[in-house]
């Protein structure tokens, strides 16, 4: 699912909660350590310029994104995009998906964690 403008699709939490299982979490270490949807993986944005960095490397056609905002995780969309790689992320972020009833947040240690 692509935007006109060769972005990433935009999805809600409830629609995002099977799909960011097997997705990137792209926020800094410390964002994610304190609190990220559990299975997502981490990639912080600096890294995503690499694609060896991305899960599945080369093989890797599709992907959900999720940040503080939906503002990186938009532009790695694009970025991802320009690769052949279709990417959704997550409208408004990790806080609506804390805030959306049932979706449960992970720190570093696999306990409850907090959005920040």
């Amino acid at each position: 699912m692509f935007l006109p403008q060769g972005g990433p699709g935009r999805i809600p939490p409830a629609q995002a909660h099977h799909m960011i299982q097997e997705g990137l979490d792209i926020r800094e270490t410390d964002e994610y350590q304190a609190g990220h949807a559990p299975g997502a993986l981490h990639v912080p944005p600096s890294r995503l310029a690499d694609r060896a960095d991305v899960p599945g490397g080369q093989d890797v056609r599709s992907l959900a994104l999720i940040c503080r905002s939906g503002h990186r995780s938009q532009h790695a969309g694009r970025l991802l995009a320009d690769r052949g790689v279709e990417a959704v992320d997550l409208v408004r972020g990790m806080p609506d998906w804390a805030e959306h009833q049932g979706l449960p947040v992970r720190d570093a240690r696999q306990v409850a964690g907090t959005v920040i």
